[in-house]
């Protein structure tokens, strides 16, 4: 498991600086172009704004392959799914208040084994920072993550309940160095983070998943977190979206990191229409829900290939 982790991270790596390289030869002549305009006009634009809001919303017909999805799915599947991004940046003098939230909800319907079902999560993350220099900030990292929809895994045509809201559910805070190298890129890392894993279903609860005890709601770790964000137009009409999470558990099993990687490149086709193929990746050790007796650990991997409308506000 260890390998696939490092391999993950590798290969996360080297995509990236491969995308980076060829953004940058795209990029040329752009950056040419807005060389000439003026500077003071820069400045004015810039220096004004304090805060900067958005709102994307998606809305996707796809096809889903998935592999130990914890939250629901099967191996090969047909589905509509809409993805709602809202974002509201801070920035002024030294200090800065990053918060996005992102909401996916998606009906699945199986081609395997004719069922359907809905497939969500939701994301929120908060991030202050008060700069140190051009690229260092201290920062405190707020995140909060679950669905709101019961999930299942399936093995063999058999349906298996879960997930279900904050069942589980992550809560995170954590106080650390954040690294802007750039504008499109940061890497965040804490060596003292503490995180709440909540599994409030009284089903699941009675199991003992996601490494609450049998009869209890919720458990305490405390460890070592990174977070790594890059967005960026790879080449004209052409985006990267990608987050990679690591968390370390100091009181138990610290060697077995836990990792949650989501990954969206986007082609526009016109203002309104788009190409998109999202690759998720998820190892919870706690999450012991697959193999021959359902009782392991595994890495989950989804991949969703969907063309759609976007709308940017």
């Amino acid at each position: 498991m260890h390998t696939r982790i490092l391999f993950s991270i590798f290969l996360f790596w080297n995509i990236l600086s491969g995308f980076d390289a060829i953004g940058q030869d795209l990029s040329v002549k752009a950056l040419q172009e807005e060389s000439i305009k003026s500077t003071k006009k820069l400045v004015e634009d810039t220096s004004s704004k304090t805060w900067k809001k958005g709102i994307l919303y998606s809305l996707n017909f796809s096809q889903a392959s998935l592999s130990n999805w914890s939250a629901g799915g099967d191996k090969f599947s047909l589905s509509v799914s809409s993805v709602l991004n809202t974002y509201a940046n801070y920035k002024k003098a030294k200090h800065s208040w990053d918060n996005n939230f992102e909401f996916l909800l998606g009906y699945v319907n199986s081609t395997s084994l004719g069922s359907r079902k809905n497939d969500d999560r939701f994301d929120l993350v908060s991030k202050y920072g008060y700069a140190l220099n051009n690229k260092f900030s201290l920062a405190a990292l707020f995140n909060l993550r679950s669905q709101f929809f019961k999930g299942f895994t399936y093995d063999g045509g058999i349906k298996n309940f879960a997930s279900n809201f904050m069942s589980p559910g992550y809560v995170l805070q954590s106080v650390g160095i954040d690294y802007k190298p750039s504008s499109f890129a940061s890497l965040f890392i804490s060596p003292l983070t503490g995180r709440w894993v909540f599994v409030t279903d009284p089903i699941l609860s009675s199991r003992g998943l996601y490494g609450v005890k049998p009869g209890e709601n919720s458990v305490f770790e405390i460890g070592a977190f990174a977070n790594l964000n890059f967005m960026k137009e790879i080449a004209p009409n052409i985006t990267l979206k990608s987050r990679l999470d690591l968390f370390s558990n100091y009181k138990h099993k610290p060697e077995n990191v836990d990792l949650f990687m989501t990954n969206l490149l986007t082609v526009k086709l016109s203002k309104l229409f788009n190409i998109t193929w999202g690759v998720d990746m998820i190892y919870d050790d706690d999450a012991r829900l697959f193999g021959p007796n359902g009782n392991s650990p595994s890495l989950q991997f989804k991949s969703l290939i969907g063309i759609g409308v976007q709308f940017k506000k």
